[in-house]
C-alpha cells in the first residue's frame, strides 16, 4: 500500500467511515475501496482523487525541494517556529512556491 493510500486509510478509520461509506460518498464500488485500500490494485489518479475529495482532502502537487519545510510548516501548525519577523526573515512557504512559478 501507498503512502497516499495509507493515510487516506487512517482517516477513514479515525473518523469511524467504513469502506462502503467512502465508496458511496466517493461514487465508487466498495470492492474498489477494499482492493485499493489493501494494495490489490494500482488505483488511477482520478480514484484517489474521489476518494480523497470524499474524506474531506484535496490533492496538491508540491516540488520535491519543498517537500520537508512545507511538512515542518503544517506539523507546526502552520508558523514557522523561531523565524524572526522582518526583512530579513526567510520566505514563506506560499512565498517560495509563488516565486518558483515565476521562475
Amino acid at each position: 500500500m501507498n503512502n497516499i493510500t495509507r493515510q487516506m486509510t487512517a482517516l477513514r478509520e479515525a473518523s469511524k467511515q467504513s469502506q462502503a461509506d467512502l465508496a458511496e460518498l466517493a461514487g465508487l464500488s466498495r470492492m474498489t475501496v477494499v482492493r485499493t485500500e489493501h494494495g490489490q490494485i494500482d488505483p488511477r489518479l482520478s480514484t484517489i482523487q474521489v476518494m480523497a475529495r470524499a474524506l474531506g482532502l484535496e490533492l496538491m502537487l508540491v516540488p520535491q525541494e519543498l517537500t520537508a519545510p512545507l511538512t515542518s510548516f503544517i506539523q507546526a501548525g502552520g508558523k514557522y517556529l523561531g523565524q524572526d519577523q522582518g526583512i530579513d526573515a526567510p520566505l514563506s512557504v506560499v512565498d517560495s512556491l509563488l516565486a518558483k512559478g515565476r521562475g
